[in-house]
């Protein structure tokens, strides 16, 4: 299976270039043509249960293998393909389990992050608690962002989190703009639940958006790194701290 970015004119020729070598793509793997946003997208779409291999044609790239910093023409990248010549990595996905003020409850899973930000002007007033334990009453910010270390170098590196290497089982907490208290980002072990829940949340709603997806009419969401997990591959020759250190360097 090849799919690729309709809304991205790069990932359109990529995608026509590769099918020149390789018309019916590789068994049991998933060739996702675009950039982060559109592989986060698909992964949602088609579920956990197969291989994902992604060739950048976005700005960023980091879930996908950059193909545009090789000498290879794409006769060459479909032999690599074709050959398998890939590592497959397990990485865990966020589980957010979210109560809106109907009382009903929503599962989401990611890959990146989960978001609970304010839905107004106004700011958020959140408690946060860690494994039943209140860890702060009464937070008052914009909103705070729960992402996995694989995530970690895209909302959360911009809000000031902390940069994970991917292969790390730990969820980063990172509070957007806090006013008070100042609360630092800090992560958890893998083992952890955080849970937020919404104070004053009809004069000061606020959503929860789980990789791009929104949910509205928030009251409280319990976030922590699930059993489950997505299945990425890469290159060989691929480095996740090279590419790592690249990413923050560029950004």
């Amino acid at each position: 299976m090849i799919v690729a970015d309709p809304r991205n004119p790069l990932a359109q020729r990529y995608e026509a270039a590769l099918r020149e070598h390789l018309p019916e793509g590789v068994d049991g793997v998933a060739i996702v043509i675009g950039g982060d946003g559109f592989m986060l997208a698909t992964i949602n779409q088609l579920g956990h249960d197969r291989v994902y291999l992604g060739l950048n044609a976005g700005r960023v790239g980091f879930l996908l293998n950059d193909v545009t910093a090789t000498d290879e023409g794409w006769s060459a990248i479909a032999d690599r393909l074709r050959a398998r010549a890939w590592k497959t990595s397990h990485f865990p996905l966020l589980t957010a389990e979210i109560t809106r003020a109907d009382g009903s409850t929503v599962t989401e899973h990611a890959v990146n992050d989960v978001v609970l930000e304010r839905h107004t002007g106004q700011t958020a007033h959140l408690g946060l608690s860690i494994d039943g334990t209140p860890v702060v009453e009464h937070l008052v910010c914009d909103g705070v962002i729960f992402a996995t270390a694989l995530g970690s170098t895209a909302y959360t590196f911009s809000a000031g989190g902390p940069a994970c290497h991917p292969t790390l089982r730990t969820m980063a907490v990172t509070a957007i703009c806090p006013h008070k208290p100042r609360l630092s980002p800090f992560l958890l072990p893998e083992a952890s639940t955080a849970r937020l829940d919404v104070l004053s949340a009809d004069r000061r709603p606020v959503r929860a958006v789980t990789d791009g997806r929104m949910i509205e009419d928030v009251r409280a969401v319990a976030v922590a790194l699930g059993p489950d997990s997505v299945k990425i591959a890469f290159l060989q020759g691929h480095d996740f701290t090279t590419c790592m250190v690249s990413k923050i360097l560029r950004a």
